[in-house]
């Protein structure tokens, strides 16, 4: 196939472009500027797309968005993180929408902070969002894919949970501190992480260009959550460092703000029904294996 990816020089989409090229289609890059070869201009503010250089694309990976973990939340970047995911999408979506071939396909990136703190119930995709900032967020990210849908093209909304890989994404960000023996649980430790290997992220939105089943929202998590404390463990155990250094609920809030009650404290306990009904199988569905095997690489 010929296949569009936003973002695709991030944590996730450098990695999903070069498995896809592996596979032998060809990778169209969209990017803010134009890179050469390979890649076509598109402009988040507009939603204008090089359609010279894009040419006829069969599909197209949506990953672009400000990162919510970049730093604490100052009205500028809440704004910066809003802006970058609903109105953005709704853009991209609506020049798709004009093209005189659209691709048959957009697997459109979304995330699990939709539901917002949720404690111990069990989530899968047709449970209703929560509240607060990235729930909003959320909602409006994927009610941005709406132009696409209308214009018949299947839209996959892919609820991303933690991402885990030791090159990127929030295990890295981890490992200096448990890697010194200073890691802890966060607060309580009672909340529930949804996660995902990033090698299993790869496969399921491969799997979602090609399977017609799946459309509307997709949780991309294993099948396994796991709460803070639990992850906490599994991590020490895999390093084989102690943990006995607990972050306070308190503390978090005085370094980060609100993000730490929404990124840290707050928990989401999902299940990937779709995926697994569909057939996709997860090479990574248990924690301490796969922190053991992530690890263990150079």
């Amino acid at each position: 196939m010929r296949i569009a990816i936003t973002g695709a020089s991030g944590f996730v989409g450098k990695a999903l472009a070069a498995r896809l090229e592996l596979a032998h289609h060809t990778v169209i890059r969209l990017a803010r500027r134009d890179a050469g070869p390979g890649s076509a201009r598109w402009d988040p503010a507009t939603g204008e797309i090089d359609r010279a250089a894009l040419g006829a694309i069969d599909a197209i990976v949506h990953l672009a968005g400000e990162n919510v973990a970049g730093g604490r939340w100052s009205t500028r970047r809440r704004q910066a993180i809003a802006d970058s995911r609903g109105p953005a999408t709704e853009r991209l979506c609506k020049t798709l929408a004009s093209l005189p071939t659209p691709p048959r396909v957009l697997v459109s990136a979304s995330a699990i902070g939709i539901y917002g703190d949720r404690a111990d119930e069990l989530l899968d995709e047709q449970s209703p969002p929560g509240r607060g900032f990235l729930a909003d967020v959320g909602r409006a990210w994927e009610a941005g894919t709406a132009p696409a849908t209308a214009a018949g093209i299947r839209v996959v909304n892919l609820r991303i949970g933690m991402v885990l890989d030791r090159h990127g994404g929030a295990l890295a960000k981890m490992l200096p501190a448990f890697q010194f023996g200073l890691g802890g649980r966060l607060g309580s430790g009672r909340q529930w992480m949804s996660w995902i290997s990033r090698q299993d992220l790869l496969a399921a939105i491969e799997f979602a260009l090609n399977t017609p089943s799946l459309r509307g929202p997709v949780l991309a998590v294993s099948p396994h959550p796991v709460t803070n404390r639990e992850f906490t463990a599994e991590l020490g155990r895999a390093l084989r460092r102690p943990t006995v250094l607990p972050a306070p609920a308190f503390a978090l809030r005085l370094l980060f703000g609100e993000m730490a009650d929404a990124l840290l404290l707050a928990g989401q306990r999902a299940m990937p029904k779709q995926l697994t009904a569909a057939g996709f199988v997860f090479s990574h569905p248990e924690l301490g294996s796969t922190l053991r095997e992530l690890l263990s690489r150079q």
